[in-house]
């Protein structure tokens, strides 16, 4: 393609892939979608010789201050869901650059992998899962016997630190499940939770905010909603104030929990599970962390279903459309 022709289409180049409805969507509004994995090294080459006006990342791009500075001709920076740690935002902003995610897109996944997590952990699918290939036929009723003293999820107490899209729709799961929901947020003091059903039916409930401790000392199992922070929102001090025998789900930003003070709570008994969607030292956790036999872990997945993807793409599209159409 000569330089013409590069005038007269814009480029996006979709680093971290994008759904097929959202490429639809932007191409049919005259844009080209690029879905090459650009290595991170070669990104700036590649976008200054594409020409490319628009650069969609998820966790696995980093646009930093360097990128920014040698790609001039980039107008917007897209980020497939959340977070926005892996995007040099205030800068870009700065620099005249479009930054844009998707908040709410993912909200609905995320909370589902959470439950999928707690369910599997109070009945040890997670430590089952492992055993069952190796010893499942010679030691059938050993494992049974093991794993007998499960734990229900109705009637127990979940504590939902960081109550904005994402804790909201945990929320409706638990108190659909029939667990007692508590909640902190230091931006929300009272909040209402609206728990629909599949006919039409629904149902509003009130939830006032508390405090972080008053969390950790009631709830039997507590879940991290929040961004990603310089110091960790839960250590060892945070762990001692949980209850004896309590579990903790982190699906929302690594570094929020340190993981040494949590294997040693894993340990030593203090916490019965942990389930870990996102790790410290991504895309390396370390191996303590993996190893531990009371962890649930999967590979920072909060977002990945079909759904999600599929509304994400959309969602980028609308907001790059409406960008480019009206400045344009």
């Amino acid at each position: 393609m000569n330089s013409t022709e590069k005038d007269k289409i814009m480029i996006i180049l979709a680093n971290d892939g994008i759904s097929k409805s959202g490429q639809n969507a932007l191409e049919a509004n005259g844009f080209k979608v690029l879905t090459t994995s650009v290595a991170q090294e070669q990104l700036m080459n590649f976008i200054n010789e594409e020409q490319v006006a628009v650069l969609l990342v998820r966790s696995a791009t980093t646009v930093r201050k360097d990128l920014i500075d040698a790609c001039p001709n980039l107008k917007i920076i897209g980020r497939g869901g959340v977070g926005m740690d892996n995007i040099d935002v205030d800068y870009a902003r700065s620099m005249g650059k479009h930054v844009i995610n998707t908040p709410a897109a993912s909200s609905s996944s995320v909370a589902e992998l959470v439950f999928a997590h707690l369910f599997g952990a109070v009945r040890f699918l997670f430590d089952a899962n492992r055993n069952m290939p190796l010893e499942g036929d010679s030691g059938f009723n050993k494992l049974k016997k093991s794993y007998a003293k499960g734990r229900e999820l109705r009637g127990k107490t979940l504590g939902i630190i960081g109550f904005g899209r994402i804790g909201h729709e945990v929320a409706k799961i638990a108190l659909g499940v029939g667990m007692k929901v508590i909640v902190s947020d230091k931006y929300i003091n009272e909040s209402s939770v609206k728990v629909e059903f599949y006919n039409g039916q629904f149902i509003n409930v009130a939830i006032q905010s508390q405090s972080v401790e008053s969390i950790l000392k009631e709830a039997d199992f507590v879940t991290l909603h929040v961004p990603a922070q310089k110091e960790y929102v839960i250590g060892k001090k945070e762990i001692d104030m949980m209850k004896q025998g309590s579990g903790i789900v982190n699906a929302s930003r690594g570094g929020v929990i340190d993981e040494v003070a949590l294997v040693e709570a894993l340990d030593s008994g203090k916490l019965a599970f942990a389930c870990l969607d996102t790790f410290e030292n991504e895309p390396i956790p370390a191996v303590q962390v993996l190893m531990q036999p009371k962890t649930s872990l999967t590979p920072h997945i909060g977002a990945a279903t079909l759904e999600a993807q599929d509304r994400i793409g959309v969602e980028l599209a609308e907001q790059i459309v409406s960008i480019l159409k009206s400045n344009s």
